[in-house]
């Protein structure tokens, strides 16, 4: 293969794959053009499956009748009548006494079913204006220009019921009157009555039995919600197509297994806090025995410690799960959080805007709030507690003016016990589950808790719940 050739096929090649490129470029934005305009549930976008192939269905059947049989129908019966009217010309020219004229008449009154009048020393009056869309004046005109050997005038728009027709012989006019139903397919539109009816009727009732296909999902999807937001699921069943009826059985054995292992683990965790706290209590006892020394002093520092490590253990693996959702004041509950915030010596301040009434979990959430600001308490001197709800979503941020937390490190601070020293004040105290114990809480709620810049130059803690 020569240079010339070599150089030819890859010009070739390169502008095959730019049309590649170009195709795959426009089918994507295609797709999302096609995204974006169609509807984004499953009950809308089951209509269009389903009316979508009547409604062209219907269209092919009407182009097919009104193109095809309407067509060829007005033609044939407009052919008919303008044979009729070709043979009553050819006899007015054959016989053109009076007395043949009237019985030219009564013939085409009798036995075909036309009105002739002859009207002498007339012309042809001028062409009207031809309807645009008119199926009978072009069929009907076609045909008497094929079968007519003289000049002639048309009017089938004057007359709704009528249709006049001159022509012009020797000396006169021959003017015809015939009905339009001679040369005209009349009732066409009940086929059109008749086909849009039914296609209403079928659609209305595929529509009904849809929406009733509809619901389980939407009540499976109402449970699933519900459940994840952590409040109670009542008068749910499994109910629709045996899909649906297995992915709710499902469900449910889901949230049969979620409930089961969570009273287990709350049952187990009861056992040891009671033993736990068994010990404890000797140990302080023995302390209180044993009199004041710098090394008791030390040991009731450590058994502290360790009774509050259990305590926040405990309140991290419990989780308040069995603690149902009721209808709080937000607003109320970011005001005590505020004032305890205070008594810890921080500089506090709190608004909430919106309606504050949201169905929560409230110890669960208070200690979501109280944790976030104890933890900014620990490591700052300025505190701003904003709460807002609209539609969708509780949205409370805690700000300080602390040290913050490096953006690579943030997810590792909610993390069981993880504590950043380079970060976070080490001797400020603490067990290192605040914060994990906060993203359950607001996790418990379907929502979650992120960390971010502060205003106040510190660290931003926003719970986030849907509501």
């Amino acid at each position: 293969m020569s240079v010339l050739d070599t150089s030819m096929v890859g010009a070739a090649r390169a502008r095959l794959r730019l049309t590649q490129k170009r195709m795959r470029e426009n089918n994507a934005r295609f797709g999302a053009w096609f995204n974006r305009v169609m509807p984004k549930g499953l009950y809308a976008r089951s209509l269009i499956i389903i009316i979508t192939p009547v409604v062209i269905l219907q269209s092919v059947l009407a182009f097919v009748f009104m193109e095809r049989h309407y067509n060829m129908v007005t033609r044939r019966l407009s052919a008919a009548v303008s044979q009729d009217i070709s043979a009553l010309a050819e006899l007015a020219v054959a016989f053109p006494t009076p007395a043949d004229q009237e019985r030219i008449k009564r013939i085409a009154q009798f036995n075909m079913g036309l009105t002739v009048e002859f009207l002498p020393d007339e012309r042809l009056p001028p062409p009207g204006p031809k309807p645009f869309f008119s199926i009978l004046d072009s069929a009907f005109t076609g045909e008497l220009v094929k079968r007519l050997r003289r000049p002639f005038w048309t009017d089938t728009v004057g007359n709704s019921s009528l249709i006049e027709v001159r022509i012009q012989l020797d000396g006169m006019v021959m003017r015809v009157f015939a009905r339009r139903s001679q040369a005209y397919l009349s009732n066409s539109h009940i086929f059109l009555v008749w086909m849009v009816g039914t296609s209403l009727v079928l659609m209305a009732v595929a529509i009904l039995f849809l929406r009733n296909q509809i619901k389980p999902i939407e009540a499976l999807a109402d449970a699933a919600i519900a459940f994840g937001k952590g409040r109670e699921v009542a008068g749910f069943r499994p109910r629709g197509a045996r899909e649906v009826r297995g992915a709710a059985l499902a469900f449910l054995e889901m949230k049969r297994r979620i409930e089961r292992q969570i009273e287990q683990r709350t049952t187990m965790l009861a056992g040891v806090s009671h033993d736990m706290r068994t010990i404890l209590t000797r140990f302080k006892l023995e302390l209180a025995l044993i009199g004041d020394t710098p090394d008791t002093e030390a040991l009731r520092k450590d058994v502290d410690e360790l009774q509050s490590m259990l305590e926040a253990y405990l309140a991290f693996a419990r989780e308040d799960v069995a603690e149902p959702p009721v209808t709080v004041d937000v607003a109320r509950i970011v005001e005590d959080v505020r004032a305890n915030a205070e008594r810890h010596g921080a500089d506090v301040t709190a608004s909430f805007t919106g309606d504050p009434l949201v169905m929560l979990r409230i110890d669960a959430f208070r200690r979501c709030l109280a944790n976030l600001a104890m933890n900014a308490c620990r490591h700052g001197r300025r505190i701003v507690i904003t709460g807002t709800r609209d539609e969708r979503w509780l949205i409370v941020t805690v700000d300080d003016d602390g040290p913050g937390i490096p953006q690579d490190r943030r997810e590792d601070v909610f993390r069981p016990f993880v504590r950043l020293d380079d970060a976070r004040n080490q001797d400020a105290g603490g067990s290192g589950l605040g914060l994990t114990i906060a993203r359950d809480a607001a996790r418990a709620h379907g929502g979650d808790v992120t960390l971010g810049e502060s205003p106040l130059g510190g660290l931003r803690a926003s719970v986030r719940i849907p509501v």
